[in-house]
């Protein structure tokens, strides 16, 4: 296939916000280099990461002008040197810079092959939404059937994934959800849903497992409710997973965690898993393989917006108004 010169792309040109995202036509077409590829992008994926880095607040993130998004599926239309058993016309669905545009690099290495039958679309958050939650329940979270696990922001894509994974290794699940996407998130199967806008969460998690807390508390909320998931997690044994700060930045004291909240306190960032421990994201994606085969994890629906409603949709997701995967199609 030709290979234009330009593309249509969504730049950020600012750190203050989604709102100063901009389409524009002219933008040049990377080239891959060594141990990359060149994707044509079909379907790309909107996380709250995309939001980060329009604030600043991601750490070590582009700064602007920048072609937004990190996450795409598409078809490799072009190799650089070095690039062995990818070739043009795979299908793939991996992370690297400028996802929000009609072509993007992906190296090589981390680009995964889409499952048979599935959809460039329906791959979304095959390499982010659910390596995260499996991450944060599995080998991080050390879940143990008949666990409980409260699952902070359960509609969202990754909240999803970790609600699903959490009753197929027969835990009990405590999800939290905005009274709007209740009926989703139970329909996941979750065991109890609270209203995540109102009330004391700490208090319904204690009534809801005997004053005992949860085993392992999936963190991304931040903000105040980061006080309700170290208060919500059973003390001494209890593991609060934090992956996400939706809701801003959080503080907890060594003095605190000695006197207030004696709880094992773990931070994931999927980038910092891969490059540190190599080993162990190997696994969980090995695992992820398995799921996939067996039917576990099936193909994802995300809603569909064209690449233009991109300021929209990061608005809506900044607003907490949407639910499940988001995808934005060039």
């Amino acid at each position: 296939m030709t290979i234009p010169a330009t593309m249509r792309a969504l730049q950020q040109t600012s750190l203050d916000g989604p709102q100063d995202l901009r389409l524009i036509a002219d933008a040049p077409v990377p080239e891959p280099h060594q141990g990359e590829v060149l994707v044509r992008v079909v379907a790309a994926g909107v996380n709250f990461a995309d939001l980060s880095k329009a604030h600043g607040t991601f750490f070590g993130g582009p700064q602007p002008p920048y072609l937004a998004g990190f996450e795409a599926a598409g078809e490799v239309v072009a190799v650089g040197q070095g690039v062995d058993g990818l070739q043009p016309g795979a299908r793939v669905v991996g992370v690297g810079d400028g996802a929000f545009a009609e072509y993007m690099i992906l190296p090589a290495a981390a680009a995964m092959p889409i499952p048979p039958g599935w959809t460039e679309q329906e791959a979304l958050g095959l390499i982010v939404n659910w390596p995260t939650a499996l991450a944060a329940l599995r080998p991080l979270g050390d879940l143990k059937a008949d666990e409980v696990v409260l699952v902070h922001a359960a509609a969202g894509a990754t909240g999803q994934a970790a609600v699903r994974l959490a009753k197929h290794y027969g835990a009990r699940v405590i999800a939290t959800a905005s009274p709007g996407k209740r009926e989703t998130v139970l329909g996941l199967g979750a065991d109890h849903v609270l209203d995540s806008l109102s009330g004391d969460l700490a208090a319904e998690v204690m009534r809801l497992t005997d004053g005992c807390g949860a085993d392992v508390v999936l963190e991304s909320a931040g903000g105040s409710t980061f006080e309700a998931s170290l208060t919500a997690a059973k003390r001494v044994t209890g593991r609060v997973v934090v992956y996400g700060l939706a809701g801003g930045d959080a503080r907890i004291s060594n003095w605190e965690l000695v006197y207030k909240h004696q709880v094992h306190l773990i931070g994931l960032n999927l980038g910092a898993l891969i490059q540190s421990a190599p080993q162990l994201f190997g696994e969980v994606m090995g695992e992820l393989s398995a799921l996939i085969g067996g039917g576990v994890i099936t193909p994802g629906r995300p809603t569909a917006y064209d690449l233009a409603d991109g300021p929209k949709v990061l608005g809506e997701l900044q607003a907490r108004a949407t639910i499940g995967k988001l995808a934005l199609l060039p």
